[in-house]
């Protein structure tokens, strides 16, 4: 598809929140392993994955260290340490860079001015790259001109109410490091990418037949399970345009794609476990808490058949529990459509997916603004198709979609409605057929007997 997206005008994946003390608290026991993985001479796959799990290792036992200016009650914290596991080619050795960022909160902003911090290791170079928390934070580091591959960091994750009350003795006493990499160039590989998609596909599968074997049943179409109302793809899909931020997808199309599953494929389920939004939702598919009345509690109380763990911050950060609530909540969303969405959804789930994929991202206002836009523009929905190549001398500026008139496809623009939510269609239609590969032929929709079909609960008003 042509056309350049103009960068978003919402908050970057890279303004990152605070991640909450519990998440890092539900982590397995910080144990170093008995023995350092030996490299051979295996793939580049399997060299990135000794070489992780050696900066684990290294890092293990490493301090870090907290720096207070004042005295007594005056106290403050001076930033948070974190420290790095850093890998030389030239002298095929570790060594270990600290850097002090700012007390939260940071405010920071990517394309704005740079992030201050302090490099704490004499004779390293540090230059940051992105991000500012325990998901996305990264530098580029350099010694003498050699540049120094990142394949380990320790980042304290800290107690929000206690940074909140300005607490910073106690902020420091009740740290919980967690040691995490980061997705990094130097970890990018085509096989992580296609190891991902085919993780993702399989965990969202996963997920679907977990909703089959509890014979959970769907809001959106009565009489019919759950599982077979949304597609694997569809949820792999938000998978990774949740983890995709919109400057990076600006900057490099479809490798913005690949960078997120490559971090699927080296991550798995730990991937993006520790994402948090500048609007505090969290996980790899961004739900949120908002003190019992987000997106997450919502979907437990809704969904009860479904048995979601209802503790928040296992349920979001867990990949298979998220993605059988986000199947959840796109059902819920469908159920409030129109029916002439629904059934146009039901004939072609993957290329009408934009209407529950664009109330995921900003609720049932967006689809009311995307159906509106749709009519004005004279596109039927039974005319919406799959993306198609562009002919070339007149490009349509997308984001667009895609309609069919006989035997020709053609891009048309979707008008302003929502910067953000425009952009979030436009990333789905690019991705949705990485997935399909994966998946066999589609069976035949599990149908409730009679008496459940009476029982089952209509669409929501």
């Amino acid at each position: 598809m042509e056309g350049t997206p103009p960068l978003a005008e919402g908050g970057s994946k890279q303004e990152e929140g605070e991640v909450p003390l519990a998440v890092a608290e539900s982590e397995q026991p910080n144990e170093a392993p008995k023995e350092v993985v030996v490299r051979g001479s295996g793939s580049r796959r399997e060299v990135i994955h000794d070489l992780v799990t050696e900066a684990q290792t290294l890092l293990h036992d490493v301090e870090l260290q907290y720096v207070f200016t004042g005295k007594g009650k005056n106290q403050v914290l001076r930033g948070r340490p974190v420290a790095f596991a850093l890998w030389s080619d030239a002298k095929q050795q570790w060594s270990v860079a600290h850097i002090e960022l700012p007390r939260p909160p940071i405010k920071w902003k990517p394309g704005g001015k740079p992030l201050a911090f302090r490099m704490l290791t004499p004779g390293i170079q540090a230059r940051h790259v992105k991000g500012t928390g325990a998901e996305r934070l990264m530098f580029a580091f350099s010694q003498d001109g050699d540049p120094l591959k990142v394949y380990g960091r320790k980042f304290p994750v800290f107690d929000n109410n206690l940074i909140k009350h300005k607490q910073w003795i106690a902020v420091s006493q009740t740290a919980k490091p967690i040691v995490y990499l980061p997705f990094t160039e130097d970890t990018f590989d085509p096989g992580f990418v296609s190891s991902g998609r085919e993780f993702l596909i399989a965990t969202a599968r996963n997920a679907i037949e977990d909703l089959r074997r509890a014979q959970v049943r769907s809001t959106a179409f009565p009489g019919e399970l759950l599982a077979d109302a949304i597609p694997p793809q569809v949820i792999a899909t938000l998978a990774v345009i949740e983890q995709t931020d919109d400057r990076d997808y600006a900057e490099k199309q479809a490798l913005a794609f690949d960078e997120v599953l490559s971090q699927y494929g080296l991550k798995q389920e730990e991937a993006y476990r520790y994402s948090v939004s500048s609007a505090k939702a969290l996980g790899p598919m961004q739900f949120t808490n908002r003190k019992g009345n987000g997106t997450y509690a919502f979907v437990v109380r809704s969904c009860p058949g479904a048995r979601l763990d209802p503790i928040f911050e296992r349920g979001a950060t867990n990949l298979l529990n998220a993605m059988k609530a986000a199947i959840c909540l796109l059902d819920l969303d469908l159920a409030a459509m129109p029916s002439d969405i629904r059934l146009a959804y039901r004939a072609n789930p993957e290329v009408l997916g934009i209407f529950p994929v664009a109330a995921y991202n900003g609720g049932p206002r967006n689809v009311a603004k995307l159906y509106r836009v749709l009519t004005r523009t004279k596109v039927k929905l039974d005319q919406l198709s799959r993306p198609k190549v562009q002919l070339a001398g007149a490009p349509v500026t997308c984001p667009c979609v895609w309609k069919a008139e006989g035997a020709d496809v053609r891009p048309v623009a979707i008008p302003r409605y929502n910067h953000e939510n425009r952009w979030y269609i436009q990333k789905y239609q690019s991705i949705v057929s990485l997935f399909e590969a994966e998946i066999t032929p589609k069976a035949v929709p599990s149908v409730l007997p009679a008496t459940e079909q009476s029982a089952s609960p209509g669409p929501m008003s």
